[in-house]
């Protein structure tokens, strides 16, 4: 572990009202982050492991060949198609993302400009600088974190400097047909030597543009067109440095000058030199890391290396997941050979979970969920007449996969044949042609298509070929997703306590998914005076069960949501007791009885495909997504829950390995499990099966899908293991434990954020907690559960010792912006504040 170095600073222990707002823990937050910079000493060997440089809109990978440093230019917010298009009914054939390349090349004859051995680059995570040294050549790369532009110094110290091009290029031709839609590029140049790539893609009345203009600052250059595909600005030779500005735009109007909007983003930034916007990116990341932090220490040193991971994670996240859309999980901002991604432009919402999940908000960094919460509520009226077309129900469908704009409008006579059809109230061999034909040039990945297997092209036309399995695919009847999703809204409420975002952001949602499922035509109460659901999925491996784990867990977390959101709104009296007379008759989490202690299952039978009786999905482990299951639940819940773990292993936690999306990591932390958590976590961030590349991101996902899922998975386990803030049950009063699940071999200091608004910071040496403090940023009543047993404990307010009280809950009033500083009984008044780096 690289280490400056502890600084202890000895004091009288928030001897004044003046220092009680004061942590006892000072975090030299740069040191933290840089604990995360990436060196590398030689070329990579690929594109795909180039250094990450975004603002979370606009990004790029920067890696070299021998003569030249490249990018490509990426976006949030360009998509080739929207959900009606029926041009792309081949998998893995529609795009997103990319708006051009940039080379920077050095056509020097004979030897390389970055060779093998005298190539250095650099990604520092405290201000965002990728840099990269070549022979007597350096580059310094930057996103604006302020606008959408890009800058690269470049400094030529060579004895005789040559001429460098600035090379922009097309991803495609300038214009490509596929079906109905057309992707068209086209060049332009300015008066003042800035050149631009212009996209367009259009289909129907949907239509997506992008822009990339780029410019010189600092030298003079020629503009010269290589071919339609390629323009380069020719830089005069000469030594010294000069800046190259990138710029993007992007936009879904058909009439916005896209051009202009680049251009003007190039003469604000030439306006600024490069000095200043390191400055300004510099405060810009200081104040993101001084949000949080966790500081991690083992004596192997793999705590060390959990930290190191962990602030990537949030380093790549707030690189580039800060746009009107969510990053997505299939290559992020980082692809890097076009547009072209496998998995192409849908989201896949247990993929999505990964990276967004509720490490960003005890990250204290709620705004990086805000591009998710923006998608989901800007496809919220297509969701709900998908409820009503689809499924013959009320409130919202969110689908497991699902385009950006949500789900297209269907044909009335397609929509009531879809009902009778997904419903099992017609037989599927009763189809109609034309049912089917409609289908055949519709996205297969997408949920309402997903029993559409593959197909081929016959003469020109595509012929899709089925799953076999009549209308049921691994995401066709996944209701599951939409709960998960309404269930964040109402967790970021928790966090925030802010009641207007609840009532006009969070509540439609999850009122809407809680309409969904009282509404659903399949769920039925039985002769057992109980409501099952039928015909639905657990996952994507079970397929046409009845009482699915994923569906009734569902139901069991989000009703309780709706009904607390509307008592707290005080709204919808009539449909909350309709809620409440849905959750008390629920049909329970199917269990397998034949173990000792029954262990939940996925299902019951019969299943069209799958094993209903086998143990619920580790990626997904739906019954602890909604709080059902965790430290502070009902002794019988916790030993089901227990017993269901400790089914995945039985050869041990060692010998286990832990995939990319695994959720294990994550429960083993919230049923308290240091010994899992020490085997599990570790082997979920250095797992050498997905391929982990230089960059510490992997391509698990296939071709052009750079990402780091398995690091946002581990980010949310570290957390819950750190300080625990779980309630006993959905939306019920949350309780905060500190390391209630972490290691007592690995030292560990932290502030995080727990539901209630509560900044807590505490240290853990040799196993031994030794202290906690909160901060409240909303005010009211803090549970805790006391770090030394029942033992007695001190509360410091106002540099004084308020309360004396013991027991194994402590219920503590805040104030809002209240300091308090909890420890053991006549521990002494004087502590160590210290300088953690």
């Amino acid at each position: 572990m690289r280490k400056i170095g502890v600084v202890f600073l000895s004091l009288l222990f928030l001897c004044a009202r003046a220092q009680a707002a004061s942590r006892v823990l000072q975090a030299d937050y740069p040191s933290l982050a840089a604990r995360a910079d990436i060196n590398y000493a030689q070329p990579v060997a690929r594109g795909e492991e180039g250094l990450p440089a975004g603002n979370g809109r606009m990004g790029s990978l920067v890696w070299t060949t021998p003569h030249t440093v490249h990018l490509q230019v990426n976006r949030v917010d360009v998509f080739g198609n929207d959900s009606s298009t029926t041009s792309f009914p081949e998998r893995h054939s529609d795009y997103c993302g990319g708006c051009g390349f940039v080379d920077i090349d050095f056509p020097e004859f004979g030897s390389a400009i970055f060779p093998t051995n005298r190539t250095l680059q650099h990604l520092d995570c405290s201000d965002g600088l990728v840099s990269v040294e070549g022979d007597r050549v350096k580059l310094e790369v930057l996103a604006g974190m302020g606008n959408d532009v890009m800058a690269v110094r470049v400094t030529d110290d060579r004895r005789r400097p040559g001429t460098i091009s600035i090379n922009l290029r097309a991803l495609r031709p300038p214009q490509v047909r596929t079906v109905d839609q057309l992707a068209s590029s086209e060049f332009s140049n300015s008066a003042s030597n800035q050149v631009f790539l212009t996209q367009g893609f259009s289909e129907g009345s949907y239509y997506c543009g992008s822009a990339v203009g780029i410019a010189v600052a600092g030298r003079a250059v020629e503009l010269r067109k290589s071919n339609d595909s390629e323009w380069r600005l020719v830089v005069r030779p000469g030594r010294g440095a000069f800046t190259v500005l990138i710029s993007s735009a992007a936009s879904f109007k058909r009439d916005e000058d896209l051009r202009a909007a680049a251009s003007a983003l190039l003469n604000s930034a030439g306006r600024t030199d490069f000095d200043r916007m390191i400055s300004e990116n510099r405060n810009w990341w200081a104040d993101f890391w001084s949000k949080s932090f966790i500081h991690l220490h083992s004596a192997d040193g793999i705590a060390d290396t959990l930290q190191q991971n962990y602030e990537y994670y949030l380093f790549v996240m707030a690189s580039s997941s800060r746009g009107s859309y969510p990053t997505k999980f299939n290559g992020m901002l980082w692809i890097t050979g076009g547009d072209l991604r496998k998995w192409g432009g849908e989201y896949w919402g247990a993929n999505q979970s990964c990276l967004y999940n509720n490490a960003l908000f005890a990250a204290n960094h709620d705004e990086l969920m805000e591009p998710m919460f923006h998608m989901y509520c800007a496809m919220l009226d297509s969701c709900a007449e998908a409820a009503r077309q689809q499924w013959g129900s009320q409130g919202v469908f969110i689908p497991e996969t699902v385009a950006f704009d949500g789900l297209a409008h269907l044909p009335d006579d397609i929509a009531a044949e879809m009902r009778d059809l997904y419903l099992c109230r017609k037989p599927w061999n009763t189809a109609s042609q034309h049912f089917l034909d409609y289908a055949a040039v519709r996205q297969p990945h997408s949920s309402r298509w997903n029993w559409i297997q593959s197909g081929s092209w016959v003469q020109g036309r595509w012929v899709a070929r089925e799953r076999g399995a009549g209308p049921f695919g691994p995401v066709t009847h996944t209701f599951s997703r939409g709960a998960k999703i309404a269930y964040q809204y109402w967790v970021h409420y928790e966090y925030t306590g802010d009641e207007q975002w609840l009532r006009d952001v969070a509540y439609p949602v999850i009122k809407g998914e809680a309409e969904l499922y009282r509404n659903f035509p399949n769920l039925k109460k039985g002769d057992d005076g109980k409501y099952h659901i039928y015909h639905v999925n657990s996952n994507e491996s079970i397929w046409d069960a009845q009482d699915t784990d994923e569906e009734i867990s569902s139901m069991m977390g989000i009703f309780p949501a709706a009904i607390r959101a509307s008592e707290i709104l005080k709204t919808d009296d009539q449909l909350r007791s309709s809620w409440r007379e849905v959750l008390a008759n629920l049909a329970p989490l199917p269990v397998n009885s034949s173990n000792a202690v029954p262990i939940w299952r996925r299902g019951i039978a019969p299943a069209a495909r799958g094993f209903v009786s086998g143990r619920p999905d580790g990626n997904t482990m739906p019954a602890f997504f909604f709080d059902l299951c965790t430290l502070e639940s009902d002794p019988a819940m916790r030993q089901v829950g227990g017993a269901t773990f400790d089914a995945y292993f039985p050869s041990g936690f060692a010998q286990r390995r832990v995939s990319v999306l695994s959720k294990l990591p994550l429960v083993a932390a919230v049923l308290g499990r240091t010994d899992a958590v020490k085997e599990l976590i570790p082997s979920q961030v250095l797992h050498p099966e997905v391929g982990i590349m230089a960059n510490r991101m992997d391509l698990r996902e296939g071709q052009q899908t750079t990402s780091i899922q398995r690091l946002g998975n581990a980010a949310d386990a570290l957390h819950t293991a750190l300080c625990y803030d779980l309630p006993p049950g959905p939306a019920q009063a949350s309780v905060i434990r500190v390391f209630a699940a972490w290691p007592k071999e690995w030292d560990a200091e932290f502030t995080l954020l727990c539901r209630g608004g509560f900044l807590v910071t505490s240290a853990m040496k040799s196993g031994d907690i030794q202290f906690v403090e909160l901060e409240s940023k909303a005010g009211g009543e803090c549970r805790l559960r006391n770090p030394w047993g029942d033992g007695a404990v001190e509360l410091w307010r106002d540099g004084q010792t308020h309360t004396n009280f013991s027991g194994g809950l402590l219920s503590i009033a805040t104030s809002r912006g209240e300091h308090m500083v909890i420890t053991r009984a006549n521990a002494t008044p004087e502590v160590y504040k210290r300088v953690i780096r």
